[in-house]
């Protein structure tokens, strides 16, 4: 069924937005060591859940040994991963060659500093242009509403759906991420060397699928298949399943076993896991999804905070719980800062966004993935938008509407 038309709010979208890059001036002037301490405070942290992990799956299979590589897994992707790439310590002064954008997880250090199902390069050019810079659009290759088409069909029986569900959040780094990432990376790089016009090529959204594009290399049938399975899904299955677990031989091959047992349990405990943590953050039928592209910063900003959930946080326990994903909203206004920014940024942007009467959510996190599995299930719809600023601004007292016009031109 097709969300019901809402339009953005009527505000001055001017002030908003000078409020919004005041308050990202006051943090860029405190940009400093303490970022720094910080990533690799949390970066710490999730190193020796992997390592408490490893030292205690030789003994027998176990989900707590699961729990803790699994953990270690999602926190190297959400909180090291996730933020170094997007260039958010690149500014930070003294920050070491390892945790600037340009050499994270390139060549060889891919296996040192991420190694995944998912391809770093794939991963930057979907998530950081494609999903960041279309936000909710049909362009945005992680819109769960339009992802989830097939699962909720209404004459799909409701078993069905929710088996479909389960699998997905049990499998989604290998059976989405890694090859939807690997698709549109490539799918790219093909229009680049074909000279294919912007306006011209293949958007993820509008290609046709069961569910998304990336399921074209799931069968190992085709060229672009084949460089999958080789750059993504056999190195990295060689090393968590292969590699990993033989190195601990030596101890016998019930330690051998016990360790490989509790990779795959660990695989499949990270999955849901991040997905949990993850796929909540622009779903819900109180979160917007918009027709037509962005057209300006102010609008930009905007999209970023109705299309976004921030999930309650505010210490270093809880946030890195999540993963540091409770602060969405914030680092989708601003991608490229770091994780302790967000925190601070938080309740400063929410006191903005009251002040101007636009949409701020936050909830727990239970909360969220209760919403998101009515999206997903097809009991609820999220809200959509046709509108522009331009027709809101229209609706405005003529003393606001001119300001509200005087828009950058470009995001």
């Amino acid at each position: 069924m097709r969300s019901a038309l809402t339009p953005l709010p009527t505000i001055n979208y001017q002030a908003f937005a000078d409020d919004v890059q005041a308050l990202r001036s006051r943090l860029n002037a405190t940009l400093g060591s303490a970022d720094l301490v910080h990533l690799k405070k949390m970066e710490g942290w999730g190193r020796a859940c992997s390592l408490l992990g490893y030292a205690t799956a030789w003994l027998a299979p176990n989900p707590l040994s699961a729990a803790f590589i699994g953990l270690g897994n999602v926190a190297r992707w959400t909180m090291v991963t996730h933020h170094v790439m997007h260039r958010g310590y690149d500014q930070v002064p003294g920050v070491p060659a390892r945790y600037r954008s340009e050499n994270y997880a390139q060549g060889w250090r891919r296996w040192l500093d991420w190694p995944d199902w998912i391809h770093p390069q794939a991963w930057a050019h979907e998530h950081n242009q494609l999903h960041h810079l279309h936000l909710g659009e049909l362009e945005d290759p992680d819109l769960v509403e339009h992802n989830s088409w097939l699962i909720r069909a209404t004459w799909l029986p409701r078993p069905l759906k929710w088996l479909l569900v389960t699998l997905l959040a049990a499998t989604w780094k290998f059976s989405y991420y890694a090859p939807n990432t690997w698709w549109g990376w490539q799918q790219h790089r093909l229009d680049q060397a074909n000279k294919v016009p912007r306006k011209s090529r293949v958007g993820m959204g509008r290609v046709w699928r069961l569910l998304f594009p990336g399921e074209r290399v799931w069968l190992p049938v085709t060229t672009r298949a084949l460089h999958f399975y080789l750059s993504c899904v056999l190195p990295y299955a060689l090393l968590r399943f292969g590699l990993v677990p033989g190195l601990f031989l030596p101890l016998g091959t019930w330690a051998w076993a016990a360790v490989l047992i509790n990779s795959l349990l660990a695989e499949l405990l990270a999955n849901a896991y991040a997905f949990a943590i993850i796929v909540p953050n622009h779903a819900g039928d109180d979160v917007y999804r918009f027709d037509g592209r962005v057209s300006s910063k102010t609008e930009f900003y905007l999209r970023q905070i109705v299309g976004s959930v921030n999930y309650p946080g505010g210490s270093d326990f809880r946030d890195f719980s999540m993963g540091f994903l409770n602060y969405q909203i914030e680092h989708h206004v601003w991608p490229d800062l770091p994780m302790l920014k967000y925190r601070e940024a938080a309740p400063q942007l929410k006191a903005i966004c009251q002040k101007h009467g636009v949409p701020y959510v936050e909830q727990a996190l239970l909360q969220r993935v209760r919403k998101l599995l009515a999206i997903m299930l097809g009991d609820r719809d999220m809200l959509r938008s046709t509108t522009t600023l331009a027709e809101c601004s229209a609706q405005l007292p003529a003393q606001q509407r001119e300001s509200a016009q005087t828009l950058p031109e470009s995001v």
